[in-house]
């Protein structure tokens, strides 16, 4: 549900929360703010030129969820550098970090092409926000998107033909898609309502969302060029950041149609859906395994954040990590063997390293904030 006077609420109150991380206004009349959705740290945008507020992406944390590299080598990742932040690429064993954009500006949300030889990323190096591209060396810059209004990336396509992006140029969130030279830009939702989170299934051929169309979020899944929208949840609360496993047939998603955020799957061609976590208290973010057969995700049921692995059918729920501070945003290397995840223990943000069972612990990152 789009709850405009709640936002405002949640601003001012968030502004504090920012500013304790070390957040600062961004430019071109635009405020960037954490508030809470899903449970999760979310970032968002008030654009002056729009009059409106928007949620930027599905979680936009302290110094950024790793991307693993498609071969597993590397974790694409944005932190602050000096007052500004910036897009990092590390060794999966944390050696070789890099500055790919050292730039005065704010750079993130960091996204790999398939092939793994491009990185799209958000910008507002020009004094907007935009969708920019660049080899995975930093090199080769080029700008995508050009807008008044804010535009960011969500996705490549499975062939890296193309890159959905949301925007705000129609005065709420809305999903797009352009080839990946920015040409050919097509508008795939027109609602009155915030749609976001795409992602594309394996094939390519449709792309599962999240919408808020009809006053209340819930996962839709549409044609790849947007024809088509079909609701897939259809409940009274919400329903949102939904994940293809790989073999396309099943979509992981949050609902909190229980009274709190827990982790469903629906099977995509006989509707079957089975409930994945069952607590008094939020699990989040599932991450699919390669093979498709188990999901590692963040829960507090132990009244702090940390990261479990479970069956794909709920069966076999293990913690991998035990810290005071938070452990949360798990993603399974493409190769299976590894889970990266963002943490705050030494009282900074940093992204760790881990093996798929809970051992080998490595710290990728270490932050300055």
């Amino acid at each position: 549900m789009r709850k405009l006077p709640l936002l405002i609420l949640i601003a001012a109150a968030g502004l504090a929360v920012a500013s304790a991380c070390g957040d600062t206004s961004t430019a071109s009349g635009r405020l960037a703010f954490y508030f809470d959705r899903f449970g999760n740290s979310d970032i968002s945008i008030r654009d002056d030129r729009i009059s409106g507020r928007s949620n930027l992406t599905s979680s936009l944390p302290w110094a950024g969820f790793p991307v693993w590299s498609p071969d597993s080598s590397r974790i694409a990742f944005y932190s602050r550098s000096n007052r500004f932040r910036d897009i990092y690429v590390a060794q999966a064993d944390g050696s070789g970090a890099i500055n790919l954009t050292d730039n005065p500006s704010e750079d993130a949300l960091p996204v790999w092409s398939p092939d793994g030889t491009r990185i799209a990323f958000y910008s507002d190096r020009d004094g907007n926000g935009e969708v920019y591209v660049m080899e995975a060396d930093g090199s080769g810059l080029t700008r995508l998107t050009d807008n008044p209004a804010v535009d960011f990336p969500y996705a490549w396509s499975p062939d890296g033909t193309r890159i959905a992006f949301g925007s705000l140029r129609d005065g709420n969130l809305e999903i797009y898609v352009m080839r990946a030279d920015g040409s050919s830009l097509n508008r795939l939702t027109d609602s009155p309502g915030d749609d976001l989170n795409p992602a594309w299934s394996p094939d390519g051929t449709r792309i599962v969302f999240e919408s808020e169309r009809n006053g209340n979020a819930d996962v839709y899944i549409m044609n790849a060029d947007g024809s088509h929208p079909v609701n897939l949840t259809v409940r009274p609360l919400r329903d949102g950041s939904p994940s293809w496993s790989p073999g396309g047939d099943r979509i992981a998603f949050i609902s909190q149609r229980d009274g709190n955020a827990e982790i469903y799957i629906l099977d995509v061609t006989f509707s079957y859906l089975t409930r994945i976590t069952e607590t008094a208290r939020d699990d989040l973010r599932p991450s699919w395994s390669p093979d498709g057969g188990r999901i590692t995700f963040s829960s507090n049921r132990d009244f702090n954040s940390e990261i479990y692995v479970a069956n794909a059918d709920g069966s076999g729920q293990t913690r991998l990590t035990d810290d005071p501070a938070p452990d949360r945003a798990p993603t399974w290397s493409p190769d299976g063997v590894r889970i990266a995840f963002e943490s705050y223990r030494d009282g900074k943000s940093d992204i760790y390293v881990m093996n798929a069972d809970g051992s080998g612990l490595t710290r990728i990152t270490d932050s300055d904030f």
